[in-house]
């Protein structure tokens, strides 16, 4: 029998813009798997998972089995992560075949934690003004 689904479930991406659009976010690279991420602002879709396999990798047994894996390991990976508005595109990669799913787990954690980091916060203002020096000088150099 099946597990009942958690209270948080994680959605997936089907769409191709969205897979585009998280190519231009942060990312994180092991042997295994490359993993793409953009941050979602205040949508409340939580975290929103795709998967890729690319034909390089291999036959399509072969390709459906890595797919297969990561699904498995991603609702284990994603638990922590599943409240933060984030669209993530997992690459696979042949290594996963032979991977032990601990790993694979692991590997998607350290992910999540690298991507889905919200962004540093602007510099505080510099105390001086970035208007150029009005006598002429350059800035930083003392001609004393």
């Amino acid at each position: 029998m099946r597990e009942p689904r958690a209270e948080l479930s994680l959605g997936r991406l089907t769409k191709r813009p969205d897979f585009v659009a998280a190519a231009s976010g942060r990312r994180f690279h092991t042997e295994r798997m490359s993993v793409q991420a953009r941050l979602r602002e205040g949508s409340g879709l939580g975290l929103r998972f795709g998967l890729t396999v690319t034909k390089r990798v291999g036959h399509a047994t072969e390709r459906n089995r890595i797919k297969r894996r990561l699904r498995a390991a991603i609702p284990t990976a994603g638990r922590d992560y599943a409240t933060i508005d984030a669209d993530i595109v997992v690459i696979g990669r042949r290594d996963i075949l032979s991977a032990d799913f601990d790993v694979l787990i692991d590997d998607l954690r350290r992910a999540l934690r690298t991507v889905t980091k919200p962004k540093s916060a602007a510099p505080a203002e510099r105390t001086k003004s970035s208007s150029p020096p009005s006598n002429g000088e350059r800035r930083g150099h003392s001609h004393a």
